[in-house]
């Protein structure tokens, strides 16, 4: 079979309890891999996991907390139901193109599905692809057309973001043994005149949680143009340990993966948070990185193995992953939120993410809570099964001012997290973290700090504020940021709520463009969104209902490693009364400085 081949033909399997890792992370028949029969039930490995989220800050916190992502939530709890008013605010969506159709949200059985969130986008040349959590996943079954059954979904555009298509669950020919189960990234590329997508997510592997990239090939224009993808890959695997008597000791759960992309060398790049949670102790979460190798490029001599098409990826030998960023911390305050950057003229890695996110509510409260970014040289970077280096790589750490104690108006999670959006800019020898931040303003700012390339010496004395003062109360959170443009600037989108007479919990995507990295100062705030979301106003199975993240993308140039002025935002809102994946484009660099 080929390996962009159409999803063949074939009965419906339907899903035993709990779907799979809704169902399980773990299957009955691996359930029964773990424990000899009869000493634990299939879904217990699972369940003593889950135990340990938290759901509610207003019911008693559980021993060893875990404050997991929008994934996790999924695969512990299945559809998780918010009432809203069913308020609509419009329906004309003029320069905001809606990647998704709520058509296409329907299961087999004829159930209407609410919920597409936590975005992700990338775009090469006239294709775009955006990709999010689809809570049609939970609910449809194995073998449903357009693999519905996928929680990891996706838009495809060939005319630049004017338009898309819904094109339903990411490629998965084994949904009876393994599930895509979200926390989507996106990443674009095109080698020669191909042009290729990658799709990293969450993964129920044969009952273990693992991590996933899928490629996918563009082609065509207009009417013809099209998007193949080919099946998931491995990229990362948790574990489960024995002791001398075959009773399992621990258990890997994988969270929040995130890409990028080296297109000089043709290699991908994959972050993510490992928690281990042992059966008679606490939840260890450290950060690492896994390496793919997507192929050479045209006229390049390194790396060798992989084709654009075929990721060959390192994912560590179990149970020593590829390269561990950050260790699990000694006191338990957890780590989350990991997101790598490229220097595309060295080849070096940087790896943000958030340390002692939510534990700095309980167990973790004396310490601070910081933003913290890695170095990891091209060096530790081979195409070998682990990294050659075993040292815990350069750290650089700001302290945050958390909103993680912020019941946002309208979004159903908490706590907020505080995680870092990382960008290289070579031109301005820069790595760059923003993230949200109540150090000027209780309801939040979006803060900049930038740091010098390899040595993490801090650009600026203390991280400068980037929207725009608030005249009035103003939420600001979420904030977007992946690489720099052409000229080494920087574009930040984040969502916004200002607090009115009429609604508290209205909300729109803003954008600061053009921001360079060595800025000691704000930027001016655009407007992205046309039409006002009221997030109360929402209806969603899934928690939480806006997701995790944001995102945008600076547009990729064939050739061109610093891409180019085409910036593409990607957002959920609730204009359609229920979140709903968005995209807009956005204007072109500012001249070079």
């Amino acid at each position: 079979m080929d390996a962009y081949s159409a999803r063949p033909s074939r009965c419906s399997v339907l899903r035993i309890g709990r779907q799979p890792l809704v169902a399980g992370l773990f299957s009955l028949g691996l359930a029964l891999t773990w424990f000899p029969p009869p000493a634990a039930s299939a879904s217990a490995p699972l369940d003593q996991f889950c135990a340990h989220i938290v759901r509610d800050i207003a019911a008693p916190l559980p021993l060893h907390p875990i404050w997991a992502s929008s994934g996790l939530q999924m695969q512990c709890f299945g559809p998780q139901s918010t009432r809203g008013n069913g308020t609509s605010n419009g329906s004309a969506f003029g320069s905001n193109v809606d990647a998704a159709n709520p058509k296409e949200d329907v299961t087999p059985s004829g159930v209407q599905v609410f919920g597409q969130s936590e975005t992700s986008i990338a775009s090469v040349g006239p294709y775009v692809v955006e990709a999010w959590n689809d809570a049609t996943g939970l609910i449809a079954p194995c073998g449903s057309q357009m693999f519905k059954e996928e929680v990891t979904s996706y838009g495809f555009s060939a005319d630049g973001g004017a338009s898309f298509t819904d094109e339903g669950g990411l490629r998965n020919d084994n949904c009876t043994t393994s599930r895509l189960l979200g926390d989507p990234s996106v990443e674009a590329w095109q080698p020669g005149g191909a042009a290729y997508f990658y799709v990293g997510s969450l993964y129920d592997f044969n009952g273990l949680s693992a991590v996933s990239v899928s490629a996918c090939k563009a082609s065509g224009s207009g009417a013809t143009a099209s998007i193949a993808c080919g099946t998931p890959t491995n990229v990362a695997t948790g574990a489960v340990n024995f002791d001398a008597f075959g009773v399992p000791t621990s258990i890997d759960f994988l969270d929040k993966p995130f890409m990028s992309i080296d297109p000089v060398r043709g290699r991908l790049y994959v972050s993510y948070t490992r928690f281990t949670f042992e059966f008679v102790g606490a939840v260890l979460s450290q950060i690492e990185l896994a390496v793919c190798d997507i192929g050479t490029p045209s006229g390049g001599t390194t790396p060798s193995g992989g084709t654009a098409g075929t990721p060959v990826c390192f994912p560590g030998q179990s149970p020593v992953p590829y390269l561990v960023v950050a260790p699990p911390d000694p006191q338990g305050c957890e780590n989350q939120g990991a997101y790598p950057g490229v220097d595309v003229t060295t080849g070096d890695v940087y790896v943000g993410w958030e340390f002692n996110w939510g534990t700095n509510l309980n167990n973790c409260t004396s310490q601070p809570t910081q933003n913290r970014v890695a170095f990891v040289p091209f060096a530790c970077l081979t195409s070998t099964p682990v990294s050659p280096c075993v040292t815990t790589p350069s750290t650089r750490g700001v302290n945050v001012f958390s909103l993680a104690a912020a019941n946002i108006p309208g979004y159903n999670r908490f706590p907020m997290q505080d995680f870092p959006r990382i960008a290289v800019s070579p031109p301005k020898g820069t790595v760059s973290i923003v993230w949200n931040d109540t150090r000027e303003h209780a309801t939040g700012d979006i803060f900049l700090q930038s740091f010098a390339l390899k040595s993490l010496t801090p650009v600026q004395l203390t991280p400068v504020r980037v929207n725009p003062a608030p005249v009035l109360p103003e939420w600001h959170f979420m904030p977007a940021l992946r690489q720099a443009d052409a000229n080494g600037n920087l574009n930040v989108s984040y969502y916004e709520q200002r607090d009115t007479a009429t609604c508290t919990s209205c909300t729109d995507t803003f954008a600061v463009l053009n921001l360079s990295p060595l800025t000691m100062s704000s930027g001016a705030s655009v407007r992205v969104t046309n039409v006002t979301s009221n997030w109360v106003g929402t209806s969603s199975d899934i928690v939480p209902n806006f997701g995790d993240y944001t995102d945008n993308y600076v547009r990729a140039t064939p050739g061109n490693p610093y891409n180019d002025c085409q910036l593409f935002v990607a957002w959920s809102d609730g204009r359609l009364s229920f979140p709903n994946p968005f995209e807009a484009r956005l204007g072109s660099c500012a001249p070079a400085d």
